[in-house]
């Protein structure tokens, strides 16, 4: 059988076709807009989603036996508020993970609310990009928008209720919303409270393995696929990467270096780190996991590459930096502010360091190791919960980069795994749907069955060595810039 992996992600939607032993048989993507319309805000229009979605499906089963689709499933960028009124037509544009328009709602959540009655019914605190800040900002901003609500939604769950027409939602991807109780895996009566919002405006949840219903009949005949086609619940988009590169099962970790950056642990038992500087949420192969997310990873690199630069030849840049462990110019990649282990919206990329003799290549290369200690930073979260983590698999655009995975392997001094195939969240999304339809018993029964390393990356001593004081030194920074940030800001 056949089975789509549909990632959503915040640039262009990713469609992946799999066979039933895991093997890709194509891949196609979409772009749609993403719209700005003030500094900070991140919006964009989830018609676009769908009609980018049904698009790329078209293309994707124009050379296959249509006949043997079993399934459909999601990866999906976290977070995002899609609000539907009565008719079921979109209120707004949907507000995304990385908009920062809710610093008033954050801290009012964080200081008035409190951290700890938070993490008590939530497992984590506020952060900007969550969805419940956003909907107490359109509350406070946009009140006639807010008393038409009657579906909030994830992005990637809009997509699911329009193909399957079951307003759902799944475990991990609800995790974000900070509305969910995470360790008891159902909506919290006390977020929703605080929120204004009522139970029947909440999803119905899932296992994000578990089939949510079928494809529409009309859909279904459109794109020339039988009725009984299963749509699952599908996970988010770090949770659908994590099951797309094996990372189940205890204590297994994943990397991703996208727009945004990620340190993902498995776990089998439930856990909060006291400072709730690691997002604790629940996993799509039914247990549980702990996540530090860096607003801006690649996307720091692009940005230095394309905008500064002026240039597209990032292999061409990476060739001509010496030797690793030995930059005196250090970069915070703090972009778009910056969520764990710091939790500031207000933080801004920096340099520091820079003499007469800097050079393009020390610049480049700050980009990319800055990036790589602020992924340090959420593993030293983890290390003081007692978690051993000796070796990782990566993900993401910037897992590409042979230097930069050295450069991983040597500053977090942890053995970094190649895999055959990576493609993040689609392929994730397309598992879950052979789990789904009885293809394997178990999100780890297909992990163990699909998923390969072909080569690992060994950190080098002598450099790591040399990283290690150097990471000593790059912890030092942001504490000390740390309330000019908010002083620039203000």
């Amino acid at each position: 059988m056949l089975y789509i992996g549909v990632d959503l992600g915040t640039s262009a939607v990713k469609l992946l076709l799999m066979d039933g032993a895991g093997e890709i048989q194509k891949i196609v993507s979409r772009e749609y807009p993403l719209y700005f319309p003030k500094p900070g805000w991140s919006e964009q229009n989830p018609q676009d989603w769908y009609e980018k979605t049904v698009e790329g499906l078209k293309e994707l089963l124009a050379d296959c036996d249509k006949s043997q689709v079993a399934g459909i499933s999601f990866g999906g960028q976290m977070h995002g508020l899609v609000i539907l009124d009565g008719q079921d037509q979109v209120i707004r544009p949907a507000i995304l993970w990385n908009d920062g328009r809710t610093g008033k709602e954050t801290d009012y959540l964080n200081q008035v609310i409190g951290k700890e009655k938070l993490s008590r019914y939530t497992a984590n605190i506020a952060f900007a990009g969550f969805t419940a800040p956003k909907l107490l900002w359109v509350k406070a901003n946009e009140p006639e928008n807010f008393a038409r609500i009657e579906k909030i939604m994830l992005p990637k769950d809009y997509l699911a209720y329009r193909l399957s027409g079951v307003f759902c939602t799944d475990v991990s991807d609800a995790s974000g919303m900070l509305l969910f109780d995470v360790e008891h895996k159902c909506w919290s009566k006390e977020m929703m409270e605080i929120c204004g919002v009522k139970e029947s405006q909440l999803a119905q949840i899932f296992e994000s393995y578990e089939t949510v219903g079928t494809l529409k009949p009309e859909l279904a005949e459109e794109l020339g696929l039988f009725e009984g086609v299963r749509i699952a619940a599908g996970a988010g988009d770090n949770a659908a990467a994590a099951v797309g590169t094996g990372t189940v099962g205890d204590g297994s970790c994943n990397i991703s270096l996208g727009t945004s950056g990620t340190v993902f642990i498995a776990s089998e038992k439930f856990g909060v780190d006291k400072h709730n500087a690691l997002h604790a949420f629940a996993h799509a192969d039914g247990h549980y996991h702990l996540m530090g997310c860096m607003l801006s990873a690649a996307s720091c690199n692009k940005w230095w590459m394309e905008e500064i630069l002026k240039t597209g030849e990032y292999e061409k840049e990476q060739s001509r930096i010496g030797e690793l462990g030995n930059n005196q110019v250090y970069f915070l990649p703090y972009l778009m502010g910056e969520r764990s282990p710091h939790n500031h919206p207000n933080a801004r990329g920096t340099f520091l360091g820079m003499t007469m003799d800097t050079t393009r290549e020390d610049m480049t290369q700050a980009v990319l190791e800055g990036v790589a200690f602020a992924l340090r930073d959420s593993l030293e979260v983890a290390k003081s919960l007692g978690i051993r983590i000796e070796r990782t698999k990566i993900c993401g655009g910037g897992a590409r980069s042979p230097l930069w995975r050295q450069m991983l392997a040597d500053i977090l001094n942890i053995q970094v795994d190649i895999l055959k195939s990576e493609e993040g969240p689609a392929m994730g999304g397309a598992m879950l749907a052979a789990v789904a339809c009885g293809e394997y018993a178990s999100v780890e029964e297909a992990a163990e069955k699909i998923v390969r390393v072909v080569d690992t990356v060994e950190p080098i001593p002598e450099q790591a060595a040399r990283y290690e004081e150097r990471y000593k030194k790059f912890r030092q920074i942001y504490p000390a810039v740390k309330e000019l940030f908010d002083t620039l800001q203000n």
